[in-house]
């Protein structure tokens, strides 16, 4: 039988949680996907998820995201949010993010997981939602309980690859192409890398985060009217489909900081940010959440790189300030996952990338030192 379950340290108390205005505080969810039951108190700045492929940190990287979406998305078009609109909002956004051949398919495929349920909790005097649906579910979702208000500022989410180069005419295509399977956060990031320049009283405040950044990319981004990014060079202008993929990984934060997406307050959630990166990139991205986790964006990231994880622990721990950060490592277990939480790299239990990071070491070692094994490596899927 599998089991999933969160295991909060004395030192991830629920009582010291804090944080900017509207953050999702707590996470709790019952037969959604593969989670027959699971429990997230997240850090008000600060939320890492550890753990091998295929353990859910992605999927509860992509409810935590649709759950905050739904409550900004509506907000020009209803004084409050109301149980008619929100349960087709959820279905329909679970949908688009999730890409299930129904709804039901997200319900926890086993004998006794007729019906998943998912409950979301923020900061005070800010909105609490529970809602549930079956594996018959189609459309919409069982809401038990609204919030009073919506959210304040629009989530941002990270894919695993960047979204600079495909920026040209992608929400165009998107809203007009039939059966284009693709996960509607690209849509929504690319409608925020749209968005005008922030400018005025909160400028200074993006020019400061803006500087690592720019030194780091070498220039400035722009985009043209004809919907095309630029690296504005000290002497030439490149193209961003020219600029590495690390960079281009940069320049989208930058971007959504200069238009104040990622600036004062609001959500970043980010998929595996170092994949397809050289560690040098990876150190400035390590930077760059800890930077925007101090100036009031609660920031959720996934991954399962050992460099990125310590340049995060490293930082946090040079810092004179103390972030209101929580680690979450997901364990495959007994056919199940155990996830730990606690507030840093430390109290989460083993983690698999440091262990084989270590195990190749002494592999390199005993090789070079003429000590290494001469029994055959066994191969486990041959048996």
């Amino acid at each position: 039988m599998e089991i999933f379950r969160v295991v909060c340290l004395p030192n991830a108390s629920a009582n010291t949680i804090i944080g900017p205005p509207n953050m999702i505080k707590q996470l709790k969810i019952t037969n959604f996907t593969r989670f027959p039951e699971a429990e997230f108190r997240f850090g008000g700045e600060l939320n890492l998820f550890i753990g091998e492929n295929g353990t859910g940190k992605s999927q509860v990287l992509k409810l935590a995201y649709s759950l905050a979406s739904v409550l900004t998305e509506n907000e020009m078009e209803l004084a409050a949010p109301t149980q008619e609109n929100l349960k087709k909002s959820i279905a329909l956004k679970l949908r688009q993010v999730f890409r299930p051949d129904t709804l039901g398919r997200l319900v926890r495929q086993k004998p006794n997981g007729a019906r998943a349920s998912v409950s979301c909790d923020f900061a005070e005097n800010s909105p609490d939602l529970e809602f549930s649906f079956s594996k018959r579910s189609q459309s919409e979702v069982a809401v038990s309980t609204l919030p009073d208000t919506w959210l304040e500022k629009l989530p941002v989410f990270f894919p695993t690859r960047e979204l600079m180069s495909i920026y040209p005419n992608f929400v165009s295509i998107y809203e007009t192409t039939e059966g284009l399977e693709i996960e509607s956060t690209w849509r929504d990031t690319c409608l925020l890398l749209g968005a005008l320049e922030r400018s005025g009283s909160k400028e200074q405040a993006a020019r400061e985060l803006l500087q690592p950044l720019e030194a780091a990319m070498g220039g400035s981004i722009e985009l043209e009217r004809g919907g095309r990014f630029y690296l504005e060079l000290p002497n030439e202008r490149m193209e961003m489909h020219l600029v590495a993929e690390g960079l281009r990984k940069l320049a989208m934060v930058a971007r959504l900081i200069a238009t104040g997406s990622l600036l004062d307050k609001g959500y970043l959630f980010w998929d595996e940010p170092e994949a397809n990166l050289n560690p040098k990139i990876v150190k400035q991205v390590a930077n760059t959440i800890v930077n925007l986790a101090r100036n009031g964006i609660q920031v959720f990231v996934a991954t399962h790189s050992l460099f990125l994880m310590r340049e995060i622990h490293i930082l946090l721990k040079q810092s004179d300030s103390a972030l209101d950060a929580r680690f979450f490592g997901f364990h495959l277990k007994d056919g199940g996952v155990d996830v730990k939480s606690g507030k840093s790299m430390d109290d989460v239990g083993d983690v698999t990338s440091l262990i084989e990071d270590l195990s190749q070491s002494e592999r390199y070692i005993d090789l070079e030192m003429g000590v290494a094994s001469q029994q055959p490596v066994k191969d486990e899927g041959k048996e």
